[in-house]
């Protein structure tokens, strides 16, 4: 049952959906907090240098702290924010699609797990985007009313 439901990508979407609306809170709330993503599909701007990006764990803990907290924000169905990385602080944006997030963590909580993070095969078609989207009444507005 539990590998059924893990496979199920209505209930992917369900949990993009989820950490949606769990981070907006956060970012609105002023809340800083952390974040662990499946690296192989976070994205840097600029890349990392070779050494840099090696020596991070399959599922690094980003903390979304001070200046980083400052930069984060919600982009479509990404988290971005700026980092710094190693001894000279190299500094890259940072992006993370929300279905790549395995965990949310605040004081050191995990506030959120997500176990279809890694699951290949969950990731969102357009259509799932916009539904997912569509769901939140917030973004009601955002539909042509014309």
């Amino acid at each position: 049952m539990l590998y059924d439901l893990l496979q199920d990508r209505r209930f992917a979407a369900l949990l993009r959906s989820h950490s949606a609306d769990l981070l907006t809170y956060l970012l609105e709330e002023g809340q800083e907090f952390a974040v662990v993503a499946d690296l192989e599909r976070v994205t840097f701007e600029p890349p990392l240098p070779k050494e840099l990006f090696e020596a991070l764990p399959e599922f690094p803990l980003f903390l979304l702290v001070n200046y980083t907290f400052q930069t984060a924000r919600l982009e479509g169905e990404r988290l971005r924010f700026e980092a710094g990385f190693g001894p000279q602080n190299f500094g890259s944006l940072v992006s993370i699609p929300l279905d790549a997030i395995v965990e949310i963590v605040v004081d050191e909580t995990p506030i959120f797990i997500n176990l279809t993070a890694t699951i290949k095969g969950n990731q969102p078609s357009a259509k799932d985007s916009m539904e997912i989207f569509l769901s939140n009444p917030e973004n009601q507005k955002f539909l042509n009313k014309g």
